[in-house]
């Protein structure tokens, strides 16, 4: 029986297409706008050099060397006496975590995705309420929108690695470049896209506080899908011969090009209206189809491929943070890929309708901590599990692993002695620094 692993060229397009969520289309934008442009993405880049990219190589690494699920692949590496490391790979629920609210997001796109072909808002505040009443009221199209998402999901990670993830990857990947670009070469034409690209490339310092560095630090890890077992699992299920230093590169230069691409559209489309940015939902649903009103009928066409690119951004994410609780009950519990995949999505769509139900007009008394089941998953995640599983990696990497079998791994990708000193620093000082930083954001914004 043929070995069930990625190719090289498919491991980088589909950790490529985990990084490229629908955060990193619908948040970068808001969060460069609101810490000065040029400046923030200075910083972004600096972020993601000297902590992301360290770490992303770290998991990958991780992957490559023991070849095994994310919880067995801890205890592999860790030494003889510090087996409890395979609890740092439980990481995996951090993301099954994310699935669960995360399908319900791709459920909203799908279902604006359809509806843009018929009608737009004809301004910002019918857009807002459409949305709200879309969120508070239509709750029958949001479970079956929500069941799709979930449904394609897992039709792809059913398929396993070569001919279901792979494959899927292989189509929807470029398919969101396609779609961005087009929106790129349409937003060109605009009076407002030369301003638009001075803004994300020219740099304001003077909104550059303190906060936006570790906002930066922040962004980048959730950006490069660290801290979630995701490359973990992908590259222990790639081909012999995995590149890792050169794979890594590639994945967080296509994660930020998507990234600048958005940012530049959006802002394209925002000045030309002249209308605020927003992060999250108030771009995407409130902000953008707005804009695109005033285009007339091709507003409609123009919207379609802003929601279909958000769509393949977030099933070819939704696909990878699923595979890594699958692989572990696979190879751990000996459940066959069918039984791990459609249980696993099972409670997945469960927990998602709840999470969906919190955010509706008759369901609002279902609050953890005065915040809907939906924020609540959505900020514990990202404000502590990602990071947290992001230290775990870097911890481990830097200071309990034998530090020759890694640097020999490392040599053997070509990097010399100085680099790999270098590389060391950033896993063992930089990384940890950041991601405890990135926590401190976070709590921050509960005062």
């Amino acid at each position: 029986m043929k070995e069930d692993r990625f190719s090289r060229v498919g491991f980088i397009l589909a950790a490529a297409g985990s990084a490229v969520g629908i955060g990193n289309i619908w948040r970068f934008p808001y969060v460069a706008g609101e810490y000065g442009g040029g400046a923030f993405a200075l910083v972004y880049i600096g972020a993601i050099l000297f902590a992301a990219l360290p770490l992303l190589i770290g998991e990958i690494l991780i992957g490559k060397i023991t070849r095994k699920e994310p919880v067995s692949a801890f205890e592999d590496l860790a030494p003889a006496d510090k087996k409890y490391w395979r609890f740092a790979g439980f990481q995996i629920i951090s993301s099954f975590i994310i699935l669960c609210f995360y399908t319900v997001v791709i459920g909203w796109v799908l279902a604006y995705f359809v509806h843009s072909f018929f009608s737009l808002p004809e301004s910002s505040q019918e857009a807002k309420e459409l949305f709200t009443s879309f969120i508070a009221y239509d709750v029958s199209a949001q479970i079956f929108y929500h069941a799709i998402a979930v449904l394609i999901t897992g039709a792809a990670v059913l398929g396993g690695i070569k001919r279901g993830v792979e494959r899927a990857n292989k189509i929807m990947t470029p398919a969101l470049f396609i779609m961005l670009l087009f929106l790129l070469s349409y937003a060109a034409t605009l009076p407002s896209f030369g301003k638009a690209v001075s803004f994300m490339f020219v740099p304001d310092f003077s909104k550059l506080a303190t906060d936006a560095v570790l906002v930066a630090f922040g962004q980048s890890f959730f950006s490069a899908s660290v801290g979630m077992a995701v490359m973990i699992a992908y590259a222990s299920a790639t081909q012999s011969g995995l590149k890792v230093c050169r794979s890594a590169a590639l994945i967080v230069m296509i994660d930020t090009l998507v990234a600048f691409i958005a940012g530049i559209v959006a802002f394209s489309f925002l000045f030309y209206e002249n209308m605020p940015s927003a992060q999250g939902t108030g771009l995407a649903f409130i902000s953008m189809p707005a804009a695109f009103y005033d285009f007339g009928v091709f507003g409609r066409f123009l919207a379609a491929a802003f929601f279909a690119a958000l769509g393949f951004a977030g099933i070819t994410s939704s696909i990878s943070i699923l595979e890594p609780t699958v692989s572990y009950f696979i190879h751990r519990h000996r459940w066959s890929r069918a039984k791990a995949t459609w249980l696993l999505l099972l409670v997945a769509y469960l927990i998602g309708v709840l999470t969906l139900l919190s955010v509706t007009d008759g369901f609002k008394f279902v609050r953890i901590n005065d915040m809907s089941l939906f924020d609540f998953l959505d900020f514990s995640t990202s404000a502590f599990l990602l990071p947290i599983g992001a230290l775990l990696v870097a911890i481990f990497l830097g200071f309990a692993v034998d530090r020759g079998r890694i640097a020999s791994e490392l040599k053997g990708e070509g990097l010399s002695r100085g680099a790999i000193k270098f590389w060391f620093f950033l896993i063992r000082f930089v990384a940890p620094v950041a991601t405890i930083a990135a926590i401190a954001v976070k709590l921050s914004d509960l005062a």
